[in-house]
């Protein structure tokens, strides 16, 4: 490893699980891979993503992040 290398990975320790496609993430939360994609392209939900490159991924922590930051009590305001 270079020494830059050496220091993002040192600032980011991140395993290949950690980034998960748009289909893993669709497929958890039983969405379409296109309901995403209109999510992104109009901001209609804050679910973070990653672009790299021409691919997005998001990271996993931030799913269940989301997902937490959605859950409601019975009769609560949306």
């Amino acid at each position: 490893m270079t020494n830059a290398s050496q220091r993002i990975a040192e600032v980011l320790p991140l395993c290949p699980t950690d980034l998960l496609t748009p289909d893993q993430v669709a497929d958890a939360l039983g969405l379409s891979h296109r309901t995403l994609a209109a999510w992104r392209s109009n901001r209609r939900n804050p679910l973070p993503y990653v672009k790299v490159g021409s691919r997005i991924r998001y990271r996993r922590q931030d799913v269940a992040a989301w997902l937490e930051s959605q859950t409601r009590n019975a009769g609560e305001q949306a």
